[in-house]
């Protein structure tokens, strides 16, 4: 009889939030189990914008995402056509990764503190990027700021998107979670 040889380990973020972070935002807020907001994934996507039909650009883009993320990327297609757009229904327009689990933790722990440290003139993220569901957008420039490309694979500029998908759809909820998790909001300014 064969068993089981799965490892143990659970990423350093998954257990900081299971021993720490929850108790605290139930405590804060009052909430009960169930209403603690937890990240349920994360979605890493590239669109290519006018360069839909270059096919090397769509190269680059899956080897970055492959690279940032450790999963192969899908395609996206668009939905419509828009003739001022020159898109076609079917087209294809860009590529995303979605995580879940343990390598959504992984990714965010890398994102937190190594990647937005690297931004230039960084002074914190947006604190408005919340949308009606509670999940969290944020955009960045170009992928250089990822330590696992080489020099050679960020010849070839493109920007990407990061959207961070939770439980709950109260925004100051979600706040307080992604702050205990090391996100670095900006300082709101006191009139």
């Amino acid at each position: 009889m064969a068993t089981s040889t799965k490892s143990a380990y659970t990423p350093r973020l998954k257990s900081e939030y299971r021993e720490k972070v929850a108790a605290e935002i139930k405590k804060e807020f009052g909430l009960n189990d169930m209403d603690v907001p937890r990240l349920e994934k994360i979605v890493v996507s590239v669109g290519l914008g006018k360069d839909k039909d270059n096919k090397r650009m769509f190269e680059v883009a899956a080897n970055t995402l492959t690279k940032v993320t450790g999963q192969k990327p899908v395609e996206t297609v668009a939905k419509k056509s828009i003739a001022s757009f020159k898109l076609r229904e079917g087209n294809r327009i860009g590529l995303k990764v979605t995580l879940r689990g343990d390598m959504m933790y992984e990714f965010y722990d890398r994102l937190v503190n190594l990647v937005i440290p690297r931004l230039r003139d960084f002074h914190g993220v947006s604190p408005k990027s919340f949308d009606r569901q509670g999940n969290y957008s944020l955009g960045l420039k170009e992928q250089s700021v990822f330590h696992e490309l080489s020099f050679d694979e960020i010849s070839t500029a493109h920007g990407m998107e990061i959207t961070i998908v939770t439980t709950s759809s109260n925004v100051e909820h979600n706040k307080a979670m992604l702050t205990k998790l090391g996100m670095p909001f900006e300082k709101e300014e006191s009139k």
